[in-house]
């Protein structure tokens, strides 16, 4: 199936590309000689009224031939002498030559359009979650849903996202539905530099976005239990229970047990739940644990005062006080063996209260602030039942040489917790067609910007020749890319169509951008270049290509070495 996965994406890739020069030849009036797919003997082979149109038995390029002037005893029938190349005008053979690799820029533009057409529903505009420590916090509160934002109607979060990301330092304005009624805010979002991988940070790319801290997803009910001696322990709930009904009612939300418990008077609920029990794995491979249901009647205390807080914080503290109940998102659910974390002496149920002296209250805002300052040795305070608990560590430092032969290291914090999203609200997204234009063009030009300045990295030498890629590499990419279904292969088809239509721009002769340099030339000269001069460039172009293809084919072997002696072993016993 590889196989067919690459000859497939090759064989459009070439068949776009060269489509690109034969159209345009054809609509300026050049008679195209042969139009070919794949080099080597031919498998296929059609004629037309004055083209031959064939399919290679090679998929590594292609070529269109058209006619060109006269060259030694060759002669040109009269009706054709103002069909050639070199008779049209310069600013045609421009367009002819650039067609090509502009199809090939151009042509993601509709595999992403595709792509993004499937995405038909999107979360609701609903505040589900609120970063301390961010600039929607003390402003928007979880079970906010924004109507607007600086005027403009929403209706997805993703709607949300796009007016944000635009005001970075800018005041904007919130139209929030809050509890029945219709509630305005000002939220002032905050730029922030976004790493989308490790190669991007090799390639010092990064995005500014403006952010305010909010997203649409709601916690699960999964609870935490701080103290044993609280009337939610006393009942027999414990740490990680995820809640499903309180008085048969379902909850699929935090924020509603939450809410229900804020109702209360001091009545007695039953609350039914699923528990995660350890169960062994087969051969310690993995961690597993099946759900164990089970139910409890729970009395929280008498509330003080009648009628329920407005805050959400404030109703989430009051139940905290009264049943003993809170979110399980600071709570421990693995603490690797050796760690520091595990040296120091935090264990799986343990609840963080606060590192390096500052209180905790987000899971992810945590790991984050410990890899800002990965080198030190953190102070870091817990509590095990109610206990408070403390000790010291240090990140682990992991450090690796990749496939290009880059050095990487890295600091990692694999303690985890364990908070589960409910399903989001869904909606219809509203404009599907004017998105998924906009996110292609938006994908295409980040694309060629991350591949531009690849290319600039590699001539700076700041970033290792190591990392050119050959066929094998595609053949790899077109195979993986393929087994996991259409939207991952079609999403790799552009990014390769991209790469190929720079490539194909780069001034060495014999490329696209050779022929472009020479067509440049002769608009300065005002006459073409010797046909002297551009055999020893097209000489010197084909040796640099096959130094590039030498380079490109060494380093994918290098890189599938192990792979290749594993097969010829399998093969020859």
């Amino acid at each position: 199936m590889d196989l067919l996965y690459f000859t497939l994406l090759t064989s459009i890739l070439i068949f776009i590309h060269e489509s690109g020069h034969f159209v345009f030849a054809k609509f300026f009036g050049v008679k195209v000689i042969t139009f070919s797919i794949g080099f080597g003997p031919k498998i296929l082979r059609l004629r037309g009224k004055e083209t031959e149109y064939c399919v290679g038995l090679l998929p590594f390029g292609g070529f269109v031939k058209m006619l060109e002037e006269a060259k030694g005893t060759e002669a040109i029938p009269p009706e054709d002498a103002k069909r050639t190349f070199e008779a049209q005008a310069l600013w045609k053979r421009v367009v002819i030559v650039l067609a090509g690799p502009a199809m090939n820029v151009v042509f993601p533009v509709a595999l992403y359009t595709s792509v993004f057409l499937e995405d038909r529903t999107f979360p609701a505009p609903n505040v589900g979650v609120v970063t301390p420590g961010r600039t929607a916090e003390g402003k928007l509160v979880p079970g906010d849903r924004i109507l607007s934002v600086d005027g403009q109607d929403v209706e997805t979060f993703p709607d949300v996202q796009r007016i944000v990301s635009q005001r970075a330092g800018v005041p904007v304005r919130f139209v929030v539905e809050r509890d029945g009624k219709q509630v305005e805010v000002q939220v002032t979002p905050a730029d922030e530099l976004v790493e989308r991988s490790e190669v991007q940070r090799e390639l010092d790319v990064v995005e500014h976005v403006a952010r305010v801290g909010i997203m649409p997803n709601f916690p699960a009910p999964v609870i935490g239990v701080p103290r044993s001696d609280s009337p939610a322990y006393r009942a027999g709930l414990r740490t990680f229970d995820r809640i499903t009904a309180i008085n048969g009612k379902k909850v699929d939300r935090f924020l509603d047990l939450i809410d229900a418990l804020a109702k209360n008077r001091g009545d007695t609920v039953v609350l039914a739940y699923l528990r995660p029990v350890p169960v062994p794995a087969a051969g310690g491979l993995c961690d597993i644990a099946v759900m164990d249901p089970g139910a409890v009647t729970l009395t929280p205390m008498p509330r003080e005062s009648a009628g329920t807080e407005e805050n959400a914080d404030a109703r989430a503290k009051d139940v905290l006080l009264r049943s003993g109940i809170e979110g399980s998102d600071m709570y421990v659910a693995f603490v690797p063996p050796g760690s520091g974390e595990w040296k120091a002496g935090l264990r799986a149920g343990d609840r963080i209260t606060q590192l390096d002296g500052v209180p905790q209250r987000y899971w992810p805002a945590m790991a984050e602030e410990l890899l800002r300052d990965p080198n030190r040795m953190h102070a870091l305070e817990w509590t095990r039942g109610g206990q408070p608990m403390a000790g010291n560590f240090q990140l682990r430092k992991e450090q690796w040489v990749d496939e290009f032969s880059q050095r990487h290291e890295r600091h990692v914090f694999l303690t985890t917790h364990w908070s589960p999203n409910a399903p989001p609200a869904m909606v219809k997204n509203p404009n599907l067609i004017s998105y998924s234009l906009r996110g292609a063009f938006e994908e295409t030009v980040n694309v060629i910007k991350f591949i531009t300045v690849g290319f600039w990295r590699i001539l700076q030498g700041r970033v290792s020749l190591a990392s050119v890629s050959g066929p094998i590499t595609m053949y790899d990419v077109a195979g993986q890319a393929g087994a996991k279904g259409t939207r991952d292969f079609v999403w790799a088809m552009a990014v390769i169509s991209i790469n190929v239509g720079l490539v194909n721009l780069l001034p060495i002769p014999v490329l696209d951008g050779g022929h472009l340099v020479f067509l440049a030339l002769e608009a300065i000269k005002k006459r073409p270049l010797s046909l002297r001069a551009r055999e020893v460039s097209s000489l010197v172009g084909m040796s640099v290509l096959f130094v590039l293809m030498m380079v490109a084919f060494k380093n994918d072997v290098e890189r599938r070495w192990d792979v290749i002696v594993g097969q010829i072993r399998e093969i020859f016993g």
